[in-house]
């Protein structure tokens, strides 16, 4: 079969790489093209433009058209290129994790306003990150809190090795700790804030969803349960027996479940706090339970 991406300069290349995608379907094209050809070639944007009239090498083309050839069967660009940017920060990805995506950067600017309300965030604080996957939302918190110490768990061994890479390449893991458990069953002692974005996708609808996220998130990372709410049940009362006094808890649900989400946090103890934080679409992203002060 004759390579596609043979011959042409590296703008061609580029451009030819965004009219298949476009005609694949893919309402991206032109920035994903832009991401790939850039990882084939090893360049960033500066490079992309200063290279435009150069051509190919074989190897480049090659590479290129693998690239092609996977985001055209659905493969997210995230998972072709192996890593992701969340709240600035760079994330090696793997099966076993979730591609973070921006709506959960709502979880850790709650958590944040939370925290600069009680006081100054350079103060020793002690948070827990309950199915942390890539380690996104804790080693986005300890990047803006210099004196908290973390605690990521995962019942997957695997995005607890992804994990803790990702706070080794960020300089953080003298303050990360990473747990093998089912949410918070492997925890003891106390805590100022507990973080989670679980699975919450109804059982049912897993089928329905894009195959970008059906065929590529790990499963046990999206399904909720026959409700979509099976983790928040586990989670809510360990996060009751755990809190400090004053604690808080921030959660991700989806798009219908805040009010659910919240009657389970009331259910176990804690007090739902003002009203969901919401995402950039204008869903209820983030809902936020206290343990009372004695």
């Amino acid at each position: 079969m004759t390579d596609p991406f043979a011959g042409p300069t590296v703008d061609a290349a580029r451009r030819a790489l965004a009219a298949r995608l476009k005609s694949g379907g893919i309402d991206s094209a032109e920035l994903d093209a832009r991401m790939l050809a850039g990882a084939a070639l090893g360049l960033d944007l500066t490079g992309m433009i200063t290279a435009a009239g150069r051509p190919l090498t074989p190897d480049e083309s090659n590479q290129l058209e693998q690239f092609a050839r996977r985001r055209l069967s659905g493969e997210p660009v995230a998972r072709i290129l192996g890593h992701k940017e969340f709240w600035g920060l760079p994330l090696e990805l793997s099966a076993a994790t979730l591609v973070p995506r921006p709506d959960t950067e709502t979880v850790v600017e709650l958590a944040l306003e939370l925290l600069r309300a009680d006081g100054p965030v350079a103060r020793p604080l002690r948070i827990a990150d309950l199915g942390t996957g890539s380690g996104a939302i804790l080693l986005a918190l300890l990047s803006e809190l210099p004196e908290a110490h973390g605690f990521g768990t995962d019942i997957s061994e695997a995005a607890l090795q992804t994990a803790r890479s990702n706070a080794a390449r960020l300089g953080l893991s003298d303050r990360a700790t990473f747990v093998a458990c089912d949410y918070a069953s492997g925890l003891s002692g106390r805590f100022d804030l507990m973080v989670a974005n679980p699975p919450y996708i109804r059982s049912a609808d897993i089928a329905s969803l894009g195959r970008e996220v059906r065929e590529h998130d790990p499963r046990r990372a999206l399904d909720g349960g026959f409700d979509g709410l099976d983790a928040y049940r586990l989670i809510a009362p360990e996060a009751a027996r755990l809190l400090k006094p004053g604690g808080a808890l921030v959660l991700e649900v989806g798009h219908d479940q805040s009010g659910e989400v919240e009657g389970l946090i009331a259910a176990a103890g804690l007090m739902p706090a003002d009203a969901p934080k919401t995402d950039l679409a204008g869903i209820r992203r983030a809902v936020l339970g206290r343990k009372l002060p004695r």
